[in-house]
C-alpha cells in the first residue's frame, strides 16, 4: 500500500485558529447549548433562567416537541456570555446538575472553536473542490485538517488550497488494510469525517473505530437507479426530477439519518450528460448546507431521524 502525502500525519492543526475565525464567522464569547430529552413543563424556564444566571444574554432560541403530551423535547439556544472560556467549567457543571435532575441530554459547544473536517473523496471532485472552496471563502466555520482519496488525481488541486493530501489506494475485496490506515490518518485530528463521493463502502468496524461522525453525499432519484451510470438509467427512463441526498452514516447503506435533500426538474430534452451536470451542482449545494449545519450544532440525531434548527 502506497501513501502520498506532504504533510505529517500525526500533527493536527489547533482546534482554536484565533486568527481565522473572524473569516470562518466564528462568534468569540458565543456558545451553542443543545438540549433533548423526554418533554414536559418547565425546560424552557429552565434553560433560560440557567443562562441568565451564568450571566449569559440569548442571541437565538429554537425548540420542538413531537407530541407536547409525553413526546420528545428539542431546543437549540445560541448566548453570550462574557470571557466564556473562564466560565465554561461553572455553565457546565450547573448543566450537568438542574437537566440532569430532568432526565434531559445537553450539548455546549463554544462557537469560537471550528470543528476538524476530514474529507474522503474518489475520482469524481465536485462535492470535495465546491467543499475546499467554500472554506476558503469563509463560508463554512472548519478546519480541514486533511483529504484522503483512494485515488491520486485530486491531489494537485487540494494541495492549492493548502490542505494536506493522502493517497490511500483500496482495490481488491478486503478494504481493511486501507481502512486501518485511514482510521490511522484520521484518529485525533478529526471531529467530523464528510464523504465528498468517496466511492467505496465503509465497514461497521470503520465506523466504530473512527468514532466521529460520518456524513455522506450521493445522487437520489424518483424513482432511485442503483449500481453504475445512474444517469444514463434515468435519460432512459425520462425522469422528471433529479436530486440529492446527504445524511449520516450507519452501518446500514444509505439508511442513516437524513440531514438535506433537493431536487431539480428536468426535460426530455436534456442529455444524460445534463442530468449528470445539474445532479452534480444538486450535490455540491446539499452536501455544503448538510456540512454548514453540522458545523453550526444545528442538527440533533433521534432515532433514525433528524432535528434541524
Amino acid at each position: 500500500m502506497s501513501i502520498e502525502t506532504t504533510a505529517e500525519p500525526t500533527l493536527a492543526p489547533p482546534r482554536s485558529v484565533t486568527g481565522e475565525q473572524q473569516k470562518l464567522g466564528l462568534l468569540h464569547d458565543h456558545a451553542s447549548l443543545i438540549v433533548y430529552g423526554p418533554d414536559k413543563p418547565g425546560i424552557v424556564a429552565a434553560v433560560t433562567a440557567l443562562i441568565t444566571r451564568n450571566k449569559g444574554n440569548i442571541v437565538s432560541l429554537d425548540q420542538y416537541t413531537d407530541d407536547p403530551t409525553g413526546g420528545a423535547f428539542f431546543q437549540r439556544v445560541v448566548f453570550h456570555c462574557r470571557d466564556l472560556k473562564v466560565a465554561m467549567t461553572e455553565i457546565e457543571n450547573d448543566l450537568e446538575t438542574t437537566l440532569g435532575a430532568l432526565g434531559l441530554t445537553w450539548k455546549l459547544t463554544d462557537q469560537s472553536i471550528p470543528k476538524r473536517m476530514g474529507i474522503l473523496a474518489s475520482t469524481s471532485d465536485h462535492c470535495l473542490l465546491d467543499l475546499l472552496w467554500r472554506h476558503r471563502r469563509g463560508e463554512l466555520p472548519v478546519t480541514i485538517p486533511m483529504v484522503i482519496s483512494n485515488h491520486s488525481n485530486a491531489a494537485d488541486d487540494v494541495r492549492s488550497f493548502g490542505v494536506p493530501f493522502f493517497h490511500v489506494p483500496s482495490s481488491g475485496t478486503d478494504k481493511s488494510a486501507a481502512e486501518a490506515q485511514i482510521v490511522k490518518l484520521l484518529a485525533e485530528n478529526v471531529d467530523f469525517i464528510v464523504l465528498a463521493r468517496y466511492m467505496q463502502i465503509l465497514s461497521p468496524d470503520f465506523l466504530k473505530n473512527v468514532g466521529v461522525p460520518v456524513i455522506n453525499i450521493h445522487h437520489s432519484f424518483l424513482p432511485a437507479f442503483i449500481g453504475a451510470a445512474p444517469y444514463k438509467k434515468a435519460k432512459a427512463r425520462g425522469v422528471k426530477l433529479i436530486g440529492a441526498t446527504s445524511h449520516y452514516v450507519t452501518e446500514e447503506l444509505d439508511e442513516g439519518p437524513i440531514i438535506e435533500q433537493d431536487v431539480v426538474r428536468v426535460t426530455h430534452a436534456e442529455s444524460a450528460a445534463d442530468l449528470q451536470r445539474r445532479g452534480a451542482d444538486v450535490e455540491r449545494a446539499v452536501l455544503s448546507r448538510a456540512v454548514l449545519w453540522h458545523a453550526e450544532d444545528r442538527v440533533i440525531r433521534h432515532q433514525n431521524q433528524t432535528i434541524v434548527f
